[in-house]
């Protein structure tokens, strides 16, 4: 279901083929567990950062994806010299567009769950296990650290008060208590990030966010660390500017789910013959009425898994035991 407009289809398929041509097997036979970082400019971070993070988590072989978005330093180069399986985008887009690609080569590659981290080494790579464990528990579908619930090394006020408004909108707008809306650290179920529709090129993790409670999948938050950023300077621009776009996505995205899960009139005016059956087939191929193959789980089953400090939301019920990507393999 993720959307790609024209032109950014066009710059991922050709930055897929030249992927895939640079690793072959490495790229289609990808381990259970991928985690998929976004980079522009990391010279000098990116190495260490590919370094730290662990070789398996929760018992299953890990690969490490960064997508490379136009950087202009030597970000590509540091990161295959450390391991990683880089895919060169050389058109600067934004951090939404790069981790949109990142997930459709981790799908694509074979991979069942997705980690998500910074490239700026903001995220310790112990905690990964604690976010990814509830997913493969069959726990969640989608599973955010949150700040809120854990801690954070910034004293700037004005980022803390954002951080906090914004927690507070989602939650409001969505009907599920959420307490950290832009938290880089998550794991999902691989094929989650292909059921959303992810169109932001910038500040893409409320645009998931969001779009993952409004398909019904379960999201669990847990408690989670953001250290400062240590070499280099934030992508993310000016604290006024920063809110304002951020608000963008979370109203635009919002308003889409929205009409896209808005009940149809109970009945409607025949077509024209002029119109006929062109215009249902055009109806029915409208990507924001299609039927999504999501079932909604009973309020019951979104319990908060103890007193462990997870939080959970309502959604599509976890794949059974009986469907091996869902299986704990510890």
């Amino acid at each position: 279901m993720t959307s790609y407009p024209t032109a950014d289809e066009a710059i991922d398929s050709a930055a897929i083929e030249a992927f895939a041509a640079q690793y072959g097997e490495r790229a289609a036979a990808l381990p259970p567990v991928a985690i998929v970082i976004a980079a522009f400019n990391e010279e000098g971070v990116l190495g260490s950062v590919v370094d730290a993070l662990p070789a398996t988590l929760c018992g299953l072989a890990t690969s490490v994806i960064v997508v490379s978005d136009g950087a202009r330093d030597a970000t590509v180069a540091e990161g295959r010299a450390h391991g990683a399986l880089v895919c060169d985008v050389p058109v600067n887009r934004g951090q939404g567009a790069a981790l949109r690609l990142g997930y459709r080569l981790a799908r694509e590659g074979g991979a069942a769950y997705i980690v998500t981290t910074d490239a700026d080494g903001q995220y310790n790579p112990a905690e990964m296990e604690r976010v990814l464990a509830p997913v493969l528990a069959g726990q969640a579908d989608f599973v955010t650290g949150s700040r809120k619930l854990g801690s954070q090394e910034t004293k700037d006020p004005v980022r803390r008060l954002g951080t906090w408004v914004f927690a507070v909108t989602i939650s409001m707008l969505t009907g599920e208590r959420i307490t950290d809306s832009s938290f880089g650290l998550r794991a999902m179920r691989a094929e989650v990030t292909g059921e959303v529709r992810l169109e932001q090129p910038q500040y893409q993790s409320a645009e998931l966010l969001i779009a993952v409670l409004a398909r019904g999948f379960r999201v669990v938050e847990v408690p989670a660390t953001i250290h400062k950023r240590q070499v280099g300077e934030s992508k993310k621009g000016h604290n006024a500017l920063y809110g304002l776009k951020f608000a963008g996505v979370i109203a635009r995205t919002w308003w889409r789910e929205h009409q896209r899960r808005a009940p149809r009139p109970a009945t409607s005016p025949s077509p024209s013959p002029a119109a006929g059956a062109a215009g249902s087939r055009s109806q029915s191929a409208d990507p924001l009425t299609r039927a999504v193959p999501v079932v909604r789980a009973a309020r019951a089953g979104s319990a908060s898994a103890g007193g462990d400090g997870l939080t959970a939301s309502g959604g599509t019920p976890a794949a059974t035991g009986d469907d091996p990507r869902s299986a704990k393999r510890t």
